[in-house]
């Protein structure tokens, strides 16, 4: 799930600095920082490096998002309670995943697992 996730994440990073996977859109400054921590904390999530400190970054980023370009723009209340009516679930499921891996932690297969020197989570022989 980690890998998964982190990829598709930095896709969106990739597209907002370089236009590519798909083309891109207008940079503002803030779009440039949400780019440079889209791409790095997506693959440091994606590969187990700085995991949670990556996580905790990115869920913050997708809560912003969230509340900001979402939340902040619908003009009803109801449309502003229901994500599936403000168009931000991607954004909240991400702040959630994200916000799961900060306390989840790597797992096994991760480059913060290789440095470990506690290996109980291997299997026992």
């Amino acid at each position: 799930m980690r890998l998964i996730v982190g990829l598709a994440y930095a896709c969106h990073g990739g597209q907002k600095l370089f236009a590519y996977p798909g083309g891109g859109h207008g940079m503002s400054g803030l779009a440039f920082v949400a780019g440079i921590i889209e791409l790095v904390c997506g693959f440091l999530i994606a590969f187990g490096l700085f995991t949670r400190i990556a996580a905790f970054f990115a869920s913050g980023e997708m809560a912003v998002a969230y509340f900001m370009f979402y939340v902040g723009t619908v003009p009803t209340l109801e449309a502003k309670f229901f994500p599936i009516m403000n168009g931000g679930e991607l954004a909240l499921i991400n702040c959630w995943v994200f916000f799961f891996i900060i306390f989840y932690g790597p797992g096994r297969w991760s480059i913060d697992a290789l440095g470990r020197k506690d290996k109980s989570s291997a299997a026992s022989t």
